[in-house]
């Protein structure tokens, strides 16, 4: 397995990793049509993605797995947090240490790279998901997540 960024370059990869998943899950609600593609392009010319950090992870030289993350700045107490966003691995792929390489290398780059101390996320409702939250290190589930639309 390797972990790249995700870069511009890399859409057409990540394009075929969101069908791939579709493909073998059918529920995520949002089609891979020329306005997402848009979207995403336009997003690696928008300055306000700056804070963006994305990594794919690649077996056999195709996406099967992605981590998403927003790093948070706040004068509240003048440190760097990171918002984890998403993370997914296709089901075929799924329980092959895809998803802890991905947290692993995120986790690396947020300490080392931009100096944030901490890795804030909402835990999805699925069983899956939250067997794989709760089994990682040095961490601790507390607070309540809450989504306010604006």
């Amino acid at each position: 397995m390797e972990i790249k960024e995700y870069t511009q370059d890399r859409i057409p990869d990540v394009l075929e990793y969101e069908r791939d998943l579709r493909r073998e899950e059918d529920f995520w609600g949002w089609a891979i049509d020329d306005a997402y593609v848009a979207e995403v392009k336009a997003s690696f010319r928008d300055q306000r993605f700056q804070n963006a950090v994305s990594y794919l992870a690649y077996l056999d030289g195709r996406v099967v797995g992605r981590i998403d993350a927003s790093l948070i700045t706040s004068r509240f107490c003048g440190q760097v947090r990171a918002y984890l966003d998403w993370l997914c691995v296709l089901k075929s792929c799924r329980h092959l240490g895809v998803a802890q390489a991905l947290m692993a290398h995120l986790r690396t780059k947020l300490k080392e790279t931009y100096h944030a101390q901490e890795l804030v996320g909402l835990i999805a409702a699925n069983p899956e998901a939250q067997r794989f939250y709760r089994s990682l290190e040095n961490a601790q589930i507390r607070d309540e997540g809450i989504w306010i639309e604006l």
